[in-house]
Parts: C-alpha cells; sequence; structure tokens
C-alpha cells in the first residue's frame, strides 16, 4: 500500500471514530459493506475517489480534506495552476489531481484524471450523483451501464454515476481527462 492511500484510510478511520459510528453504522450511511468499510480503514482494497465524494458528501467534509489532511481555507475563489492540483495516486493506473482542493465546501469536485495503459481488466465503480468528463489527452475506453464507448480527445460524457462505470486507456498510451463530480 502507498504511503498517500494508508494516510487517506487513517483519516477515513478517524472521521468514523470521531463521528462515534461503528464500521457497521459506516456502512450502512455510505450504503457499502462493513467488510469495505473495514478494508477501505486498512487500506487493504483501493479506495475509490467516488467513495471519498460520497463520505464528504454525507458526512458534511471536504473531499480534499479527506485526501490531503488539509482544510481547505478559500471561500472567493481557488487558483490551480498548472500541473499543481493536489496529487492523489491511489493506484499505478490512476492518478488524480484534485483542482479545488484549497476551496471551502465546493459544490463539485474537479479531478484531472490520468489513466495509464493496463493489462488489467476494467474494474467497475458506482456513485452517487452525477459525473462529467472531458478527454484532453489519449484514447479512452469507457464501459457504462453495459455499453463500450470510445472517447477521443475533445470529447466529453455526462451521465449518471450510479450506473457502474469504469475505464481504461487505450493504444498503450495515458489517457487524461478532465473529471467534474457532482
Amino acid at each position: 500500500m502507498n504511503e498517500q492511500v494508508k494516510q487517506i484510510a487513517q483519516r477515513l478511520k478517524g472521521l468514523r471514530e470521531s463521528l462515534d459510528l461503528s464500521q457497521a453504522e459506516m456502512a450502512e450511511q455510505c450504503k457499502r459493506s462493513v467488510e469495505e468499510i473495514r478494508q477501505y480503514e486498512t487500506g487493504e482494497k483501493d479506495i475509490p475517489m467516488s467513495f471519498l465524494f460520497d463520505v464528504g458528501q454525507y458526512f458534511h467534509i471536504d473531499t480534499s480534506t479527506l485526501i490531503s489532511g488539509e482544510e481547505p481555507r478559500m471561500s472567493v475563489y481557488f487558483l490551480t495552476r498548472n500541473g499543481q492540483g493536489t496529487s492523489v495516486e491511489r493506484t499505478k493506473a490512476y492518478k488524480y489531481q484534485a483542482l479545488a482542493s484549497g476551496y471551502k465546501h465546493p459544490k463539485i469536485e474537479p479531478f484531472e484524471v490520468t489513466v495509464e495503459p493496463s493489462d488489467q481488466s476494467i474494474c467497475l465503480n458506482a456513485h452517487e450523483g452525477e459525473e462529467f468528463n472531458y478527454i484532453l489527452e489519449g484514447r479512452l475506453h469507457l464501459h457504462i451501464n453495459g455499453k463500450n464507448l470510445i472517447l477521443n480527445p475533445g470529447d466529453s460524457i455526462y451521465f449518471n454515476s450510479s450506473c457502474p462505470h469504469g475505464m481504461k486507456a487505450l493504444d498503450d498510451k495515458p489517457v487524461k481527462f478532465l473529471a467534474i463530480i457532482l
């Protein structure tokens, strides 16, 4: 487990404990199994960004606080320079840069996401809300709700993120896209 995932796992457990919730109560609130909560808190299982977003929504805490451990302070604007977003590398296949990590209580969560090429199959994910993805570089295979779509630079998709979805980089090249989760 990489150090960043370990720290996020510790913050998740700390949040749950500070709210005086059992793993079962947190699982019920977040619509996950107790085993998933246990695995997230120990770092045994990859912690999806969608789960961190859901935890933030359910418990009124900024997602960026869960990611970085720092409280956002800005309420008028927050500027993120090119390549300077708060970096989140949960796995080698996905790299996230949080683009609004210093803004208090954002209504959306914007990320620059890089998907590295991989021989592994697409891992499906689902979470409450909606998502917008805009492809910046590379070609992306997006599997959503049983359909397979190919997105090229300049393509975008807006979808109900409660539908199972997952992605994979094509052509043995990384894909970079803007993801906005709401």
